[in-house]
């Protein structure tokens, strides 16, 4: 017999089990199907930018997140950049995503990625809508105009059919609910063979103490045409990881991954192998994210090698942008509009991250080292590698994914959705909402609610009516939170922001709208009246 919920999403890696808990913390029945009984125990996707530390406050289990930390917290999660090998000269420790910590709510952190699924999962178990289907495998998946099913088995061979409203296919790069949607990629290939390595070392962790207290370590060779050797901290004990270029042909027999590793370090050290791995450098994007009833999200919509720890984070803020967007269309006051809008403002973002954060920085680094050697000219390559140094650290500055030009953004006309952007304190449409301290002493972050958010600075009863009857004439979820004229309208440099219940800002102004229902009509991606 077919079981029936409203959203059944394949894959519970960690997108998969955060778009879970976000759906389930919203009263949406979902199934969730993955065919392994336990994350894997590798640790990729370490790094936890500010805004996916936001996610799991909204997700009600930050604290839980901080507590499985492995690595110290005192322990950055920036790290060394190196010239040849470890024992160069030539390495600077820029600092890069604590610049722009005040811009957000929530600290970043670094844990492995089977940490980071652990709470997920521990969390979805106070979620009663949520049925979990670990062990099971997607084995197909269609869809019609009125549903989406997909065929699960079991590890006995026990077959169930489930049917859904929607079906989300987050499994991976090898998504069988893209391919079963006709959904095409495109992107870049590198024709690079990688290799990931897991292992532990007492002997590393004593020839890293020449460095400053650090997460990862990036050697730029100039023999690898821009492609790094990248060891990075599991713990501060004697636990590692490491990426490397390898030959297309390199096998398990044929790799020397003990040399490779001291010819990275510079020096011999102990090395006990915990996994070994390879994996091909590509960068690509679906063409789309959505096909009817059923959409991408992680992997399944983007992948990327691991550079710069974009992945899982752009992965999560798919869960949290496409979650609302899927129980407010369920919950009818939401349109197709807003389910369109998930393609329109996620897709440009991983596509200037893909082409302008990824593979740029490859390119620009094959062609620093060509053009700079410290055998060839010592002092120019001191200064070049400065001033190199220093536009690392300025990324991080620029790196602002935001949706100016979403249609259910109410912002000035000509904007567009992108990776790049400015850190401010001013409430700008379409961009995440910086923190801000109210007058109760609370922050605004904790009065956001989980529909639409009206900050209202200095604003009087009159001023809300029109928006307050709009929302409940198209039964919007909004909630008011009304402030003095201080400085919270002096930080964000209007008197209305609108906040939607991703944290990103929907319209703002200095007088109420000429029309609210229009506003919240569109905002909502439901049809004009």
């Amino acid at each position: 017999m077919p079981e029936k919920f409203q959203v059944v999403v394949v894959g519970g890696g960690p997108v998969g089990v955060a778009l879970a808990v976000e759906l389930g913390q919203r009263g949406v029945t979902c199934a969730l199907v993955e065919r392994r009984l336990e994350p894997q125990r590798i640790p990729k996707g370490q790094n936890l930018t500010q805004r996916t530390l936001e996610h799991f406050y909204f997700w009600h289990c930050v604290d839980e997140l901080r507590a499985a930390r492995i690595m110290p917290a005192d322990v950055p999660t920036s790290g060394v950049n190196v010239y040849g090998n470890l024992l160069s000269d030539f390495w600077s420790a820029p600092q890069q995503r604590e610049l722009v910590q005040q811009y957000y709510f929530q600290a970043y952190d670094r844990l492995p990625q089977y940490c980071v699924e652990a709470v997920l999962r521990a969390r979805l178990t106070a979620l009663p809508t949520v049925k979990t289907l670990f062990g099971w495998s997607a084995d197909a998946v269609q869809q019609d105009e009125c549903a989406g099913t997909v065929t699960v088995t079991n590890r006995g061979g026990a077959q169930q059919i489930l049917i859904a409203d929607y079906v989300v296919g987050c499994d991976g790069g090898h998504s069988l609910v893209r391919e079963q949607a006709g959904i095409g990629r495109s992107g870049a290939e590198f024709d690079q063979k990688m290799v990931l390595m897991v292992f532990r070392s007492k002997g590393l962790q004593e020839g890293l103490k020449r460095f400053p207290l650090k997460s990862t370590y990036n050697i730029m060779h100039p023999d690898l045409n821009g492609y790094w050797l990248f060891f990075g901290r599991v713990d501060m004990v004697d636990h590692f990881f490491f990426h490397a270029p390898v030959a297309n042909n390199a096998t398990t027999e044929t790799c020397d991954f003990r040399g490779l590793l001291h010819r990275a370090a510079g020096f011999e050290f102990d090395v006990e192998f915990e996994h070994v791995g390879f994996w091909d450098l590509r960068v690509a994007v679906a063409d789309t994210y959505r096909a009817g009833r059923f959409f991408l999200a992680g992997d399944a919509a983007h992948s990327h090698p691991p550079y710069g720890g974009f992945g899982l984070n752009n992965g999560l803020e798919d869960a949290a942008n496409l979650g609302w967007k899927l129980a407010a269309r369920l919950d009818g006051w939401g349109g197709e509009a807003l389910l369109n809008a998930y393609t329109l403002e996620r897709r440009p973002v991983f596509v200037d991250i893909g082409r302008d954060f990824i593979a740029a920085r490859i390119e620009e680094d094959r062609q620093f080292l060509a053009r700079y050697s410290p055998q060839r000219d010592y002092a120019e390559f001191e200064r070049a590698w400065k001033a190199r140094m220093e536009r690392v650290s300025g990324r991080a500055q620029v790196y602002e994914p935001h949706y100016e030009g979403s249609p259910v953004i109410a912002g000035s006309p000509g904007g567009v959705c992108s990776a790049h952007g400015q850190h401010t304190f001013t409430a700008r449409a379409g961009h995440h909402l910086p923190p801000n301290m109210l007058s109760s002493g609370r922050n605004v972050f904790e009065e956001l609610s989980d529909g639409y958010t009206l900050l209202a600075f200095g604003a009087d009863a009159r001023d809300l009516l029109a928006f307050k009857s709009a929302a409940r004439c198209l039964q919007v979820p909004l909630k008011v939170v009304r402030d003095g004229y201080h400085d919270g309208r002096e930080a964000y440099a209007s008197r209305f922001v609108l906040v939607r219940p991703d944290q990103y800002v929907a319209w703002t102004g200095d007088q109420p709208p000429a029309d609210a229902t229009a506003l919240l009509q569109r905002v909502a991606g439901l049809p004009a009246s």
